[in-house]
């Protein structure tokens, strides 16, 4: 990461998935990298995304290691409960609704809200949060995948809302929702050949070359993990 002070500090969320773990692997081999934090379901203070109380605790338990001038949330789920996304409307069911938004907007939104005062604020920072293409309302040509598409496009606005509060402060730090590609791990398995996916490696060091060369903007910035933009 070039663009970021010598010695930064890097947090990920969600280091334990496929992504996130990869995230960690590329920051941790990155000389100009002075320490990666992690966080996960499984970190020493846990954080669940349906727990804002968990949240709050995890951003505490990291504070003293930061600020930080790159902060990754690589949370997400596809697949929740066992159900997989609906194809049709006739599909549909407000619970299935209501725990997709809990965990793919609200939860990230909450993340947002307790780890964004740990961002940076003197120099260039950068936030980025994976997001996902089906999230994009203008890109959406096949229909289906109701609960899934929606929560991700709210999750875009969240990100977009929260990048112009607070640039009024942190008028360096960049915001970015992330399409890291399909990637090879247990929430595509399902639903595409594996042998047809990009390796989580490779999609980690896309995603951050690509937020690298970001420039500051008035707003958040969705892009894929070559660095190519995608419309909202």
């Amino acid at each position: 990461m070039q663009s970021l002070i010598s010695g930064y500090r890097a947090l990920v969320i969600g280091a334990t998935g496929s992504i996130g773990s990869a995230c960690v692997r590329a920051l941790r081999a990155d000389t100009q990298c002075s320490g990666v934090s992690e966080l996960s379901r499984h970190s020493e203070s846990p954080l669940f995304l349906e727990n804002e109380a968990s949240i709050a605790q995890a951003a505490e338990s990291v504070r003293a290691c930061g600020p930080f001038e790159l902060i990754i949330d690589a949370t997400g789920v596809l697949t929740i409960d066992g159900q997989g996304p609906e194809k049709s409307l006739s599909a549909l069911q407000a619970e299935r609704l209501m725990r997709q938004f809990q965990i793919n907007t609200i939860g990230p939104a909450l993340v947002m809200k307790h780890f964004l005062p740990l961002l940076a604020s003197k120099h260039r920072a950068i936030y980025a949060k994976l997001s996902a293409r089906v999230g994009s309302i203008s890109d959406n040509k096949k229909g289906g995948w109701y609960g899934y598409r929606s929560a991700k496009a709210a999750l875009n606005m969240m990100l977009q809302t929260a990048a112009i509060e607070t640039l009024r402060k942190k008028p360096e730090a960049i915001f970015a929702a992330l399409q890291p590609g399909t990637v090879a791990s247990t929430l595509t398995t399902p639903f595409v050949r594996q042998e047809d996916c990009l390796s989580p490696e490779v999609s980690a060091q896309g995603m951050l070359k690509a937020l690298d060369a970001l420039q500051v903007s008035a707003g958040a910035q969705f892009i894929d993990y070559a660095g190519n933009k995608i419309e909202w």
